[in-house]
């Protein structure tokens, strides 16, 4: 990823220079972490992507970055201080990732540099494809990929493999086709009962995009087990032809683009179980 070394040089700057920083911000064989997450393409002429981010709220960044390191405009929410869970460039190409059930780890990046120099530099998702086959994941992960152009699909990638990139499959939880690697996680999960939901929006057909968002925050796609550490912390919505960002929660949302981007700050409560700050810079 050279493009991403200036940007790379400067926040290391801003560190001192030191060892453990210029390791961290590189994201190059990171600890392992697992995450859940359910997400959902619905295709044009609307085009939207949206997900849900589980994780536990003393671990979430916390960061929504309005950003143009390399020239190009990012809203992403952060992730290890210069990555991306998910998130959108001027261009309205649209990015997230969910992690895809392995204890497996090797050699390669973590997943969220990945997406930020897909945003950095990628105008499509054709480009975005090359990035995702080029560049090797520590993990296993799926990305879902949407552009302005209505052009989507889902990549599986898993570390010392090739990534597999799926133009039919518009849902991803938290395992990979037909590869259940690690069943006491996807049973704790609910990875393929939330499969089971999402597809069975799709299949049926009856239900409007604000109906399918709403379902977003009820079982089994919004979890609160907040004492395994895996709540759902955000629900986030991405407009590619509008270019705005929106991000909800069962009370409230918070809606962003690139013109009219203001800093904020927000305290969201998980029904008594903890909270977490979200801000906007």
């Amino acid at each position: 990823m050279p493009e991403l070394i200036p940007a790379y040089d400067q926040l290391r700057e801003l560190t001192a220079g030191s060892d453990m920083a210029s390791r961290f911000l590189s994201l190059y064989c990171p600890p392992a972490y697992v995450s859940g997450c359910s997400q959902l393409i619905w295709p044009a002429p609307e085009a939207r992507l949206i997900r849900n981010y589980d994780y536990s709220p003393r671990l979430l960044d916390g960061v929504i970055l309005n950003s143009s390191w390399l020239g190009k405009k990012v809203i992403a929410m952060s992730d290890c201080l210069i990555g991306v869970l998910d998130g959108m460039n001027e261009n309205g190409l649209c990015v997230s990732l969910t992690f895809g059930g392995s204890r497996q780890v090797g050699k390669g990046f973590g997943i969220p540099i990945i997406l930020r120099y897909i945003l950095e530099t990628c105008e499509n998702a054709k480009l975005a494809q090359l990035a995702l086959e080029r560049i090797p994941t520590h993990m296993a992960y799926n990305v879902t990929v949407m552009d302005a152009h209505g052009d989507y699909f889902t990549a599986h990638l898993f570390p010392g493999k090739d990534t597999i990139i799926d133009r039919t499959k518009r849902i991803a939880t938290n395992h990979q086709p037909y590869d259940i690697k690690w069943e006491s996680y996807a049973d704790a999960s609910a990875t393929l009962d939330r499969e089971a939901e999402l597809e069975k929006y799709l299949a049926e057909g009856t239900m409007n995009f604000q109906q399918v968002a709403t379902a977003f925050h009820y079982p089994p796609l919004y979890s609160t087990d907040y004492k395994g550490g895996f709540c759902t912390l955000y629900t986030s919505i991405y407009y590619p032809n509008e270019r705005i960002v929106e991000l909800r929660w069962p009370d409230s949302n918070w809606i962003l683009n690139f013109p009219n981007f203001s800093e904020g700050k927000r305290t969201i409560s998980y029904r008594n179980h903890g909270a977490a700050t979200i801000q906007t810079i």
